[in-house]
């Protein structure tokens, strides 16, 4: 077999089929760059892995497009990514595949083809969830869960620790401090949280007996259908948090929940050097996560 043939009529039938076809240009780069990387790991196989830089420079050549050793070698990768994945994601395109080829475990892979198919992440977001080693971050149950095809529930996808952004590059000492990190950056904090949080309000105002009280932040979770109170501590858990947090889910329940509804979970989010263990919460519906700055 003539490879470097065979290879230059691959990437010039996708040239042609994206010009003329614009609807079906991510269906032809995901075929041709899969055939592509075949051809050059086959090739290398009988000629040697130097085969590849002299293919690019005849394609760049011959072509006129620039097809650097890099950038065929990323087309060998994505061939033996496919090869592991079994079938590709129509929904994501070949630069997507190309950020996941830095990665060996294939579960974490799958997770980020997951994430981009739900919430249509563009590459530079996907980009940016691999960077901030968000798989890594989620609780091992979790990543059992996704690894079985078991059913996930709304706590499942918030990670520990939960990454905040300080923009405002103040000094986090107090709560109210924290606060004006996240809304500041709220986004990328409900995203931290999981799927399909919204924001309701900061300093909720409660009345409980005779005094107010005030939620730090209340949220909304649509996909799981409940409310969430997020308690913020510039220290380590102490049991009184976890006792405050109680009295506020219990009212929330009360006073805003629906019959339809679920009930409210608590997220208490803190500051720990260590690696945090849950092991003060008798209540399954809080959470507790610490933070980090990024």
């Amino acid at each position: 077999m003539n490879y470097y043939n065979e290879i230059k009529n691959e990437l010039i039938n996708n040239e042609i089929t994206k010009k003329v076809k614009d609807y079906i240009k991510n269906r032809s780069d995901l075929t041709t760059y899969y055939n592509v990387g075949k051809l050059l790991s086959e090739a290398g196989k009988q000629y040697g892995e130097g085969i590849i830089n002299e293919y690019s420079k005849r394609l760049t050549q011959d072509l006129g497009i620039k097809y650097d050793a890099s950038s065929l070698n990323k087309m060998k990768k994505f061939y033996l990514l496919k090869v592991k994945l079994a079938t590709l994601s129509p929904k994501l395109s070949y630069s997507h595949y190309v950020e996941l080829l830095s990665l060996d475990n294939l579960d974490e892979i799958n997770y980020y083809i997951m994430i981009t198919e739900q919430q249509n992440l563009s590459v530079r977001q996907l980009r940016e969830r691999i960077r901030n080693k968000e798989y890594e971050r989620l609780d091992d149950k979790t990543k059992e869960k996704l690894i079985t095809k078991k059913e996930t529930d709304v706590v499942d996808f918030i990670k520990n620790p939960i990454a905040i952004k300080n923009t405002t590059n103040k000094e986090i000492i107090s709560e109210k401090v924290l606060q004006k990190v996240i809304l500041e950056d709220l986004d990328n904090f409900l995203k931290e949280l999981g799927n399909s949080f919204c924001y309701i309000a900061n300093e909720y105002k409660i009345k409980i007996g005779n005094s107010y009280n005030y939620i730090d932040l209340l949220l909304y979770n649509i996909e799981f259908n409940c409310y969430t109170v997020v308690e913020l501590k510039v220290t380590e858990l102490k049991k009184e948090h976890i006792g405050q947090i109680e009295i506020y889910m219990n009212y929330i329940d009360k006073t805003l929940r629906k019959v339809t509804q679920d009930k409210t979970i608590g997220i208490i989010i803190c500051k720990k050097d260590n690696k945090f263990i849950m092991e003060y919460c008798s209540d399954s519906r809080i959470l507790a996560r610490e933070y980090q700055e990024v």
